[in-house]
């Protein structure tokens, strides 16, 4: 390679850095297209994406995560977990005052939206705070409000007490992709 054609890889790889930097705007265009406003506060940073702040509608949805295999989530896609020191039989939320900061019931509502899961699975219960909560196969479910985006499940695990849950119920331990490697016959 002679020394012209060394020099002119960087400065192309630059000039296509900065073509694509400038190309990205913050914000919204205002008239003619010129830079408008950044966007409000409070609202979602991609666009598209639920903000983890606002209130999804009342319901459940099966999905299936690469790392956990099929799991339980809200109508906005954040994960919902299950608190092994809550009672089934019958259905009792003891996650309450501070510990319903971290860990958000799921409400329950009269349209509750269920998706991919068995309906008679799903049911609600009556908080002492008097709210509905959502459960599944009897365990109230919660959304882990350190969760910032759909499919984060940084609440796996936590305190050996809180894990996702899983389309019928049950709780998920696994950490690894093993439930499709079983399925690959790996």
């Amino acid at each position: 390679m002679n020394p012209v054609s060394r020099s002119v890889i960087p400065l192309t790889l630059t000039l296509a850095a900065v073509a694509l930097t400038s190309a990205c705007t913050t914000g919204t265009a205002g008239p003619n297209g010129t830079p408008g406003t950044a966007p409000a506060a409070g609202a979602a940073e991609i666009p598209g994406m639920p903000d983890p702040s606002a209130e999804p509608a009342p319901g459940v949805t099966a999905a299936i995560l690469f790392d956990l295999g099929p799991i339980v989530t809200d109508t906005n896609g954040f994960t919902l977990y299950r608190y092994d020191k809550d009672t089934v039989n019958p259905p009792k939320s003891t996650c309450t005052e501070t510990c319903s900061r971290t860990w958000i019931p799921a409400k329950a509502g009269g349209d509750l939206v269920v998706t991919g899961i068995d309906r008679a699975l799903v049911g609600s219960v009556t908080r002492d705070d008097g709210t509905e909560q959502v459960t599944l196969a009897g365990w109230p479910l919660y959304r882990n409000a350190g969760d910032a985006m759909p499919g984060n499940t940084g609440g796996q695990g936590v305190d050996g007490a809180w894990f996702p849950a899983k389309p019928d119920g049950t709780k998920v331990l696994l950490t690894a992709d093993t439930w499709q490697a079983d399925d690959l016959g790996i």
